[in-house]
Order: C-alpha cells, then sequence, then structure tokens
C-alpha cells in the first residue's frame, strides 16, 4: 500500500474482513473470523490476529497456495489505485518490491456466478460455536456466497445479517441476483461507487436508489460515501438520515468502510436503531483513517470512540 502522503507499506495483513472486525472489536465485541486462506498464509499473521482478540477458529488453511495480495495507491485523498504497481513506484522513484511481481488486480476477476471458488465460504467452514451467535456481517465476497450462507445462518437463529456487495457482481446486467440478495438481510451496506454501478441507466437519485433496494425486502440501506459521510434509509419509518463525517485527521482512508460495516453491526446489536447503529460505524470509520493498518483503530485512546459518538448526533440531519 501506499498511502496519500507517499508512505509505503508492505507484506502487511489486510482486507475486509480484519477491518471490519477491528470496527467491531472497537464497541467490546469478539467477532469470529471466517475465510479461506492457502496453505502459504502467514500463520503469524493468525497469530497476531489472536493478541488482537479476533477468533480465528474459522479461519481454514487450505491445502494448496492462494494468491490473496491486494495492492493500493493513492495519489491524494480521494484517488485510489489498485492496478500497475509499477507505475506508482517509479512516480515515487523508489525500487519495485520483489513481493509484487506477478502481481494481478483481484478487481477485474470476473463473478462467474454459477460455482464456487476454492476461496468461496461453505456451510461447513463455520465452527460449531459460530453458531450460537447473534448477528454477522458477510464482507465483499463472491455472489454465490452471499446468495447461499445467509439463509443458512438465519436457519441457525441469527437476528442479524448485514451484508457489503461485492464490485464484481455490483452492475447493470446483475439487477435480478442483487434483487434476490435482498430479503432476509437487515442491512444492505454499499458504497456509493457500486450502487450507481448496479443502478446505471436506471437512476440518479441516490435516495430512489435507496427506496427501491428496501422495497425488495431489507429494512436498512446504508451507502457509504467516503469523505462525505453516509445516507441511512430507514424503511421502516421511511426515514432519511445523512450522517456527516466525522472530523477525523485523514491519513489513510483504507479501510474506512469496512470498519463502518463492523461499527455499525456492533451498533445495531447494542440498541436494535438503526440509526445508532450507522453513528457507531461512522465513529469507527473515523478512528480507521487516523493511521494505517488494519488494527490502527485499536490502539487508540480508551474511550477515544464513546467521546466520538456523544458528538455526532447534533450533525444527522434528516433529509
Amino acid at each position: 500500500m501506499i498511502t496519500p502522503a507517499g508512505k509505503v507499506h508492505l507484506d502487511q495483513p489486510g482486507g475486509n474482513l480484519l477491518y471490519a472486525a477491528s470496527g467491531l472489536t472497537l464497541w467490546g465485541e469478539n467477532p469470529g473470523l471466517v475465510a479461506r486462506v492457502g496453505e502459504d498464509y502467514p500463520r503469524s499473521w493468525l497469530e497476531q490476529f489472536r493478541d488482537h482478540g479476533l477468533n480465528t477458529n474459522g479461519v481454514q488453511i487450505l491445502e494448496d497456495a492462494y494468491d490473496l495480495r491486494s495492492f493500493i495507491a493513492y495519489t491524494d485523498l480521494n484517488t485510489r489505485f489498485t492496478d500497475d504497481p509499477i507505475t506508482h513506484f517509479s512516480r515515487l522513484e523508489m525500487s519495485f518490491p520483489k513481493a509484487l511481481l506477478s502481481y494481478k488486480d483481484p478487481n477485474t476477476v470476473i463473478d462467474e456466478r454459477i460455482k464456487l471458488t476454492p476461496i468461496s465460504l461453505r456451510q461447513s467452514d463455520l465452527p460449531e460455536d459460530y453458531l450460537y451467535s447473534s448477528a454477522a456481517h458477510l464482507c465483499p465476497l463472491d455472489y454465490l456466497t452471499h446468495s447461499l450462507l445467509p439463509a443458512f445462518l438465519r436457519q441457525t437463529g441469527l437476528t442479524a445479517i448485514t451484508l457489503d456487495p461485492a464490485s464484481n457482481y455490483m452492475n447493470f446486467n446483475a439487477w435480478d441476483d442483487v434483487m434476490a440478495l435482498l430479503p432476509g438481510l437487515t442491512a444492505f451496506l454499499s458504497s456509493e461507487e457500486k450502487i450507481r454501478a448496479l443502478f446505471e441507466r436506471r437512476s440518479d437519485d441516490l435516495w430512489e436508489m435507496a427506496e427501491a433496494l428496501a422495497s425488495y425486502g431489507c429494512p436498512i440501506i446504508v451507502i457509504k460515501r467516503g469523505a462525505e459521510g453516509q445516507m441511512l434509509y430507514d424503511a421502516e419509518s421511511q426515514t432519511k438520515y445523512i450522517l456527516p463525517a466525522y472530523p477525523a485527521r485523514v491519513v489513510d482512508p483504507t479501510g474506512a468502510g469496512d470498519a463502518f460495516c463492523g461499527g455499525f453491526l456492533a451498533g445495531y446489536r447494542h440498541t436494535f436503531d438503526p440509526l445508532q447503529a450507522g453513528l457507531h460505524g461512522n465513529v469507527s470509520a473515523s478512528l480507521t483513517v487516523e493511521g494505517s493498518g488494519a488494527f490502527y483503530s485499536l490502539q487508540t485512546l480508551p474511550g477515544l470512540q464513546l467521546a466520538r459518538l456523544e458528538t455526532l448526533p447534533d450533525a444527522v440531519r434528516k433529509a
């Protein structure tokens, strides 16, 4: 990763799941991770996760190696690239790291939507003790995982299931597939970019998009807008909230949206109130962007998240 200030971070754990887990852990939760990784995945990282209070019993280590690398380069706080790392290291006049040789942008992989991949999640990947949980969040994954897993989780008795869709299937041609994911979810948490890709040629109005998604059976729709905060539609009360981003000192925007999802789930579990859930997520995101790395937010001063939570409600507006 190359931060907006040009600082390079190499060979560090990242990904949607870790940022979401940290956003949840901030509020006193001890999340259990579920993921599939290759045999080449660093075992020391798993130990690090446990040191941060994360349960790794649901991390399945496969027999083969799988390329799970990702690369992010920022040219400013609002512009990021995930391809062609050579160009960005040349721009900074830095030697190209061997760790990125043969790197391919995972965001360009087409989601087939017809068969599971080796790293798709299966029902059997969930440890038995996880099935006594009350809530779950699904990070961006392949379509089949998002299609099959929520129904299984509901059967186990989970009362809250939130989902952040993957950009690989959020597009105009996958409308029916995406709508099929919504019934039974507690909240659908998507970035503005992905929402607009789905509604291309259908609508330019974000509130209209949120209402359309909710009409398919999901009571809470959140549109994450980066530095502009979030738009939250509560279908039950037909209320539209605008949550401005907490005025944080942004160092690295990576993982802010995922941290929001983790904080949102924590807030919803504590209060069952959509707005309070959104405020918890907003705070988690604000602490994440003030440093680099999936666990940076867990190193902040104790009680800081509560102090920020107290200041946010006055800034919320109804649309």
